[in-house]
């Protein structure tokens, strides 16, 4: 990869070196990457690649062993947490605690009040507004483990827009949910990139990622390629990062069940 200035206004997020262990075991080895403000980032590969664990580094969620991660305005300022908008994968997520979808989109406004502020009429307003950016102002006060996996992913990116961040950081947001809210929540991602926002997620669908990103970084424990879709999202660079030969790029595989055995 060209070394490319983290200060530069076109650059959101960065990583020089970066590697996580677990254990004496590398998971990401040694990963330079630099993610383009105001796009739609994919991070794709099979199982094992670590790319929940990029996420997470790039979050301070896990310890890095070497390298760094750096998150960026547009005038080389790092970013403060609240600027930053983190969306789980659901299966870690429990559903079953005893609390309204108000309240979880709410607490994306802790991190702005003060210590032993409790939320006020801004604070309301904000998630008021939230829920209506996603479509889910009509299940404000029904419980999370009512509602269905595609509803429950709007509450959580709800709960990161609130936040009004400038970077959106995603574990698998489609991960069990139809065809119908898939595409019900990827425009929702494409008016936060046309606002300006920078949205990163980890996606394993191959054949909808030429639809869906701007970019993208395949991901194999260490990095196999990363740049715009059409130019990175090549037969050649998806056989090296899966190690077998096969026809994601004109069939829908969901290579992360197809493929699981491919990571090294």
């Amino acid at each position: 990869m060209n070394d490319i200035d983290v200060a530069s206004s076109d650059i959101a997020i960065q990583s020089r070196h970066l590697t996580v262990t677990y254990g004496e075991r590398p998971v990401l080895w040694n990963i330079d990457i630099a993610i383009p403000r105001k796009g739609i980032t994919g991070i794709i590969g099979p199982n094992g690649a670590g790319k929940s664990t990029l996420i997470k580094a790039m979050l301070g969620i896990v310890p890095i062993a070497s390298g760094t991660v750096a998150m960026c305005d547009r005038n080389g300022r790092t970013l403060s947490g609240d600027a930053i908008g983190y969306v789980p994968q659901r299966s870690t997520v429990d559903w079953d605690f005893p609390t309204s979808v108000f309240d979880v989109v709410m607490m994306g406004t802790y991190g702005k009040l003060r210590w032993f502020q409790r939320p006020g009429k801004s604070e309301r307003v904000a998630t008021q507004r939230a829920l209506e950016f996603v479509e889910m102002q009509d299940f404000a006060t029904r419980q999370i483990s009512e509602l269905s996996g595609g509803q429950q992913q709007r509450v959580f990116l709800a709960r990161a827009f609130v936040q009004k961040p400038s970077i959106y950081l995603m574990d698998e947001p489609f991960a069990g949910v139809d065809t119908k809210t898939e595409r019900s929540l990827l425009e929702i991602f494409r008016k936060l990139r046309d606002d300006g926002s920078t949205v990163v997620m980890v996606h394993h669908d191959l054949l909808r990622a030429h639809d869906y990103f701007d970019h993208v970084i395949l991901l194999n424990r260490r990095l196999i390629a990363q740049g715009p879709t059409k130019r990175t999202l090549t037969e050649s660079n998806v056989e090296t990062c899966y190690g077998v030969s096969h026809h994601m790029l004109t069939t829908s595989v969901d290579v992360d069940r197809d493929f699981h055995t491919a990571a090294v």
